[in-house]
């Protein structure tokens, strides 16, 4: 009997290299130059290491790398990135409504089963899911992008503006304990907070999240997206 679950097409890429792919899209997305410098602090590993898995990458076509532009996806390494970006917040939403995952967990356990995931099951989780354009952190679906695009990060709100909250990067999704820290004051996607001061001396923002006033510094706020309240 066929294991859909860990049914993949022949030419999908190994876990590594989409784990590469997805992180040079982000990249992309938010017109940060792709070099192996940026890529070795994201992935926490040594410069030659990236310099080899690079190589391989674009040997197989997924990457294009110019000593000036440096290194942009081909058309195929877009869509490999796209689907496994799908198959990683698709994976979230179903840990988060199905099986109550807390949503500081749900990046790290998804990212463990995102690999293995058919088109298949794919295609089901869309429709179970009906077809969501964010993550439950808010970060688009690859399509989606211009929707973000206009929220901004809380490290430039201004004191006395009321926001909503709209969205957590993904370079602070892989931290377990700024996700811990969000999700028990509230600073979820969705949520509403009240900006009452913000301090450049000491870099940080003060705000009040319903009844609760929560601290956060610059380092963080930079993570975090919001709209303003209309």
């Amino acid at each position: 009997m066929k294991n859909t679950l860990n049914s993949t097409s022949g030419n999908r890429p190994t876990r590594t290299i989409e784990d590469y792919l997805s992180v040079i899209y982000g990249m992309e997305r938010d017109a940060v130059q792709v070099i192996p410098a940026h890529l070795a602090q994201s992935f926490k590993v040594a410069p030659p290491t990236v310099t080899v898995t690079l190589r391989r990458m674009e040997r197989d076509g997924w990457i294009v790398a110019d000593p000036v532009r440096g290194i942009h996806l081909t058309e195929a390494g877009c869509a490999a990135a796209s689907s496994v970006i799908r198959r990683h917040m698709l994976t979230e939403w179903m840990l988060a409504s199905m099986l109550n995952i807390p949503w500081s967990r749900i990046h790290d356990e998804a990212h463990q089963i995102e690999h293995s995931i058919s088109e298949e099951i794919e295609g089901q989780l869309r429709i179970n899911l009906d077809n969501p354009s964010f993550c439950p952190h808010g970060n688009p679906f690859p399509g989606f992008e211009n929707v973000a695009a206009r929220w901004s990060p809380l490290e430039n709100a201004v004191a006395g503006e009321r926001v909503i909250i709209r969205r957590i990067h993904e370079a602070a999704e892989s931290d377990p304990a700024i996700l811990l820290f969000l999700e028990k004051n509230n600073l979820v996607p969705g949520a509403q907070a009240h900006v009452v001061e913000v301090l450049p001396f000491n870099q940080t923002i003060g705000l009040k999240v319903g009844k609760k006033k929560v601290s956060i510094g610059f380092s963080t706020a930079r993570y975090i997206y919001f709209e303003k309240v209309a």
